[in-house]
């Protein structure tokens, strides 16, 4: 359970991100919508935000902050959007939903696929096989002290670890250094997205510490 100044800080850092810029649609391989767009989604998002902090500092309990993400989504217009901008929203709605702690899954897939193919894809996840986390590694953000953490889903002997990645704080972005595990088979990112995987045949620990300054230097410029 998160403290109340841990879901503030989430909160604020969320708000006062630039969730529209260039930089953050060229991170998904997307041209950026229009700066008019932009600003609106933003101001729909800082307000939802905002309704998180004050339920929050309210002490509100937790089905309050379902129904502030759920009231947030139905200010986005579905029909407003193209598929990639609809894909942004629900991508940050669900972040939102992650830092508070509750699940708006269901409504972000009726709203994104409608109605009819959320049962027909609720039907068929139950034929697929859920992919467990076995082991959860996690850290702190250098800057925002974040829990960044990377979930385990298979491993397998004998896979060496490749190096270094640099990450990027979901709630700050900050740039961090995550050093690979041996024998990880398959891995999912969780408060972080991935930015540059060093090789530990071209790069030391100094080396990939050195790397990340470098590129602090130079991305935030």
């Amino acid at each position: 359970m998160k403290t109340e100044e841990q879901l503030l800080n989430e909160l604020n850092a969320f708000r006062q991100r630039d969730k529209f810029s260039i930089s953050a649609w060229k991170d998904r391989g997307l041209n950026p919508s229009s700066s008019e767009m932009c600003a609106q989604l933003n101001t729909l998002f800082n307000d939802c935000a905002d309704g998180l902090i004050k339920a929050v500092n309210q002490k509100m309990p937790a089905k309050q902050f379902k129904k502030i993400l759920k009231t947030g989504l139905l200010t986005f217009n579905s029909s407003e959007y193209d598929t990639e901008e609809r894909e942004l929203i629900c991508d940050y709605l669900s972040e939102l939903a992650k830092i508070v702690q509750v699940d708006i899954k269901d409504d972000l897939n009726t709203w994104l696929y409608g109605k009819a193919l959320n049962i027909l894809i609720k039907m068929v996840s139950l034929f697929k096989r859920p992919h467990k986390v076995i082991e959860t590694l996690s850290q702190d953000c250098t800057n925002c002290g974040s829990k960044l953490e990377t979930f385990i889903m298979r491993k397998e002997e004998g896979i060496p670890a490749s190096g270094w990645i640099i990450i990027q704080c979901n709630n700050c972005n900050e740039y961090n250094l995550l050093k690979s595990q041996p024998n990880v088979k398959e891995w999912k990112f969780g408060n972080y997205r991935w930015v540059e995987a060093l090789s530990k045949d071209d790069y030391t620990e100094e080396g990939a510490n050195s790397r990340l300054e470098q590129l602090k230097f130079f991305r935030k410029k």
